[in-house]
């Protein structure tokens, strides 16, 4: 996409902003455009005319839009990598390239998957009186989920966060601390129940992250706080609502 923006389509706090954070990461010049929750404007056929599932985010990219966050992600990646750029990822044919697939697949669709459950567990078990069993049953498979991505980001760094002076945080990263922030703060109706200081390898990651300019700049652009991963916080967002 030569000289125009991308048309992020967000809500704070939401998966927008894990694809707000590469393409803060990316450099690559973006819009955005509030999908009101409070209003269900998710549900609305404009939206679902970009979003046929009406989940955040939608990314328009000029000659297409693209909906469900790993794709967003990996098509992100894959055109900057044909640009030459810093892509965030492996490239087609690099060395962890396979690894690295398999890793963004199980966050996109066993553990982001499961948060879902966790989050919406009356949508999902109702007010039975299996509820209480399965709640407790989610939020252990999301403690064995992000159990196996501390081992994964111990045993292949590279893949989280590669090496040298100039290197970035992989999608991979962006895509897992998004997430234990929000296992962290959701849903408001339960006590907290994941400590991410319990994971060192993801936890050093997370106060790494911090520090880097596109992570001040979504903790500002969406209300997130000083410390986004490593201390969450509710976030107070100039516009829209995270529920």
């Amino acid at each position: 996409m030569q000289g125009q923006a991308y048309i992020l389509h967000y809500a704070p706090d939401n998966a927008s902003l894990i694809v707000r954070l590469a393409l803060l990461e990316l450099g690559l010049p973006f819009q955005t455009r509030l999908v009101d929750r409070s209003t269900r404007a998710q549900d609305s056929a404009a939206y679902r005319a970009l979003a046929p599932t009406g989940l955040i985010p939608a990314l328009d990219m000029g000659d297409q839009v693209m909906f469900e966050t790993g794709a967003i992600l990996l098509a992100l990646a894959d055109r900057a990598a044909a640009q030459g750029r810093a892509s965030l990822f492996p490239a087609a044919g690099a060395p962890l390239r396979e690894d690295g697939l398999k890793w963004l697949f199980f966050i996109a669709t066993t553990l982001h998957a499961d948060c879902r459950l966790h989050f919406y567990a009356d949508s999902y078990a109702g007010r039975s009186p299996a509820a209480p069993e399965f709640c407790a049953a989610t939020r252990a498979r999301l403690h064995t989920h992000i159990t196996l991505l501390e081992q994964a980001a111990r045993a292949q760094p590279d893949l989280f966060w590669p090496q040298g002076h100039e290197a970035q945080p992989s999608l991979l990263t962006l895509y897992t601390l998004t997430i234990t922030r929000w296992l962290r703060l959701y849903p408001e109706t339960q006590a907290p129940w994941l400590d991410l200081r319990d994971f060192p390898q993801l936890y050093a990651l997370a106060a790494r992250l911090e520090k880097r300019q596109s992570a001040l700049q979504a903790a500002r652009d969406e209300g997130l706080g000083p410390n986004p991963f490593t201390a969450p916080i509710m976030p107070n967002p100039p516009e829209g609502s995270p529920l």
